[in-house]
C-alpha cells in the first residue's frame, strides 16, 4: 500500500524541477553526511497517518540562488518544503483515502548531517549538470494505531428502543428534477479551475516574457473554484493524482445555482 512517503517522492520529483533554477533532477542515492552549514525542516503530522518527517539539506545548497535572486535562498526552502508536504498528504488521500494533517514545521541545524529525529531513512540527491546536493529524508511517519473496542459486559442487557411513532429522517430529499430537464443531463460542458487573478496594466502585460513570476491575489492554502460558464459551482484543494492535477471538492453551489452556469452556454 502507498505510504506517505512514497507520496511525498512523487510530489518532490515534480515540483523540484518546477521550482528551483536549472531543474535540477531529484534521485535516490546511498546516504552520505552533509556539511556543517547544513539544516533542515520537520514536519509534525496526525490524522490516519502520523508522526515526524524530517528532511536536512547539505548547506552548500544555499550557495546557488535555485529559488531566485535577491531571496532569503533557507526561508524559500522552508516554505518550498513546506507545500511539499502539504501535497504529499492531498497525495496520499487521493491514492489511499487516508488523512493526513500538517500540524507543526519547524527549522532545525543539522550539525551533526542527521535528521532531527536521527533517523534518515532514504537519501536523495539534487543533480544539475555537473553539480548535486545531497539531501537526508527521516519518516517516521506511521499508520495511526486503531482505537480499542469497548467491551460489552455480559450482566449488562442492552436497553430496547421504546416503541413509538417513527420519527421523520433528518436529512432534506434530493430535489426533483423539472419536467424535460432530463434532456440536459447528458450535455457535455467545459470545466475550468480558477487559481486567481490579478489586474495588470496593457504596459507590463506586454513586457511579459519567459521566466516572469505573476503573483496572484490567492494564497497557496486558499481554495481554488471549479468554474463552468462564467460561474463558480464548487472550491475544493488541488492534488496530484498520477503526476495529474485534480481537484478534492470541499464546497458546492447550491443545485439552483449550478444550472445557471449554463444559460450563458446555450
Amino acid at each position: 500500500m502507498k505510504t506517505y512517503i512514497d507520496c511525498w517522492i512523487q510530489v518532490a520529483s515534480g515540483l523540484l524541477p518546477q521550482a528551483l533554477s536549472g531543474e535540477p533532477d531529484l534521485v535516490e542515492t546511498l546516504p552520505r553526511l552533509l556539511g556543517e552549514n547544513a539544516f533542515g525542516f520537520a514536519a509534525t503530522l496526525s490524522g490516519d497517518d502520523q508522526g515526524q518527517f524530517s528532511v536536512a539539506l547539505d548547506g552548500a545548497v544555499l550557495e546557488t540562488p535555485l529559488l531566485g535572486e535577491g531571496v532569503d535562498q533557507k526561508d524559500a526552502w522552508g516554505q518550498l518544503l513546506r507545500e511539499i508536504v502539504e501535497a504529499a498528504s492531498a497525495e496520499l488521500l487521493a491514492a489511499t483515502g487516508r488523512h493526513c494533517r500538517l500540524d507543526q514545521f519547524d527549522t532545525f541545524d543539522a550539525l551533526d548531517g542527521t535528521a532531527a529525529d536521527n533517523q534518515a531513512t532514504r537519501a536523495f540527491e539534487l543533480k544539475s549538470g555537473e553539480r548535486s546536493w545531497a539531501i537526508l529524508v527521516g519518516d517516521g511517519v506511521r499508520a495511526a494505531p486503531a482505537a480499542p473496542r469497548p467491551e460489552k459486559s455480559a450482566r449488562t442487557p442492552t436497553p430496547q428502543p421504546e416503541i413509538g411513532p417513527a420519527a421523520a429522517p433528518d436529512i432534506d430529499p434530493a430535489p426533483a428534477l423539472r419536467p424535460g430537464l432530463e434532456l440536459l443531463l447528458d450535455v457535455e460542458l467545459e470545466v475550468s479551475l480558477r487559481f486567481g487573478s490579478r489586474e495588470m496594466p496593457l504596459g507590463q502585460i506586454l513586457e511579459l516574457g519567459p521566466g516572469d513570476v505573476v503573483q496572484l491575489d490567492r494564497h497557496v492554502s486558499d481554495p481554488v473554484d471549479l468554474i463552468v460558464g462564467d460561474k463558480i459551482v464548487a472550491r475544493g484543494e488541488v492534488v496530484l493524482i498520477n503526476g495529474n492535477f485534480g481537484l478534492r471538492v470541499t464546497e458546492v453551489a447550491a443545485p439552483r445555482k449550478r444550472l445557471e452556469s449554463i444559460r450563458c452556454l446555450f
